[in-house]
């Protein structure tokens, strides 16, 4: 009798993990607290400690949220979370006197996390997950195996490794300018005494004015650094743009 082959069971993929959804991210971290400091911070609506209070859970919660739903933690998400608190603790120990809360405090606080993030950037390259492969060149983005056996195959990795450190630097640069545009915009906006009405509100147009004022030149500088990657990889590697982004189908001959 002839034996049967035994039967082959497809091993379970892993499932991928839930995208953050982008618009509920921008209500919760920058348009809903926004609001909430600029029209809720008068003594007969919530006044301005528990408008402060509310507008701080907002992306505090919104980030635990997010974290028990996909299990995914990130250096940013760390990083809003914690300059989330700084505010809330800033703001609420001047309320209660234990210190005095000053524009030039907030403003060295608002400086702070990008400067750290971009003095990060060139320090973590001779680590095993240097910071530019995270925001950059990564897997989710990029089919780096791919990339990786082309640039062996040329031998062209001594050149890559230049070419990452450039991108490197153009990232830092990126968030090095975020960091004084930050820090200047809280010196330019926030004017009145800590924990009034007023105060809030400018805490508010400051949540509001840093899209515009500082994500919008601080994304742009990333996408030239990414821009730049992307031509050095292909000069190197000289694999066309459709076989190095995940997910884009090759074009028709």
């Amino acid at each position: 009798m002839p034996a049967t082959e035994p039967h082959m069971t497809a091993a379970p993929r892993t499932a991928a993990p839930a995208k953050e959804n982008l618009l509920l991210n921008l209500a919760c971290n920058v348009i809903l607290p926004g609001l909430v400091l600029s029209k809720l911070s008068q003594p007969e609506r919530l006044g301005p400690l528990w408008a402060l209070v509310a507008a701080l859970a907002l992306p505090l919660g919104y980030g635990l949220w997010d974290w028990m739903k996909r299990r995914q933690w990130n250096m940013f998400s760390t990083l809003g979370i914690a300059g989330t608190l700084a505010t809330g603790g800033m703001s609420l120990g001047s309320h209660f006197g234990w210190w005095q809360a000053t524009a030039l405090w907030f403003a060295i606080k608002e400086a702070a996390i990008p400067l750290l993030i971009g003095l990060s950037i060139p320090l973590t390259l001779r680590s095993k997950t240097p910071l530019v492969k995270t925001l950059l060149y990564n897997d989710q983005l990029m089919d780096t195996a791919k990339v990786a056996e082309e640039l062996r195959h040329r031998n062209a990795e001594a050149s890559f490794e230049r070419l990452l450190r450039e991108a490197s630097w153009l990232l830092s640069l990126s968030f090095f300018v975020s960091s004084a545009l930050n820090f200047f915009l809280a010196i330019w906006l926030l004017k009145a005494a800590p924990n009034s009405p007023e105060w809030n509100e400018q805490l508010g147009r400051m949540n509001w004015l840093s899209w515009p004022v500082i994500v919008i030149p601080s994304t742009g500088m990333m996408m030239w650094a990414l821009f730049r990657l992307m031509n050095g990889i292909q000069r190197l590697t000289g694999l066309p743009q459709e076989q190095l982004f995940r997910g884009q189908p090759p074009k028709p001959n």
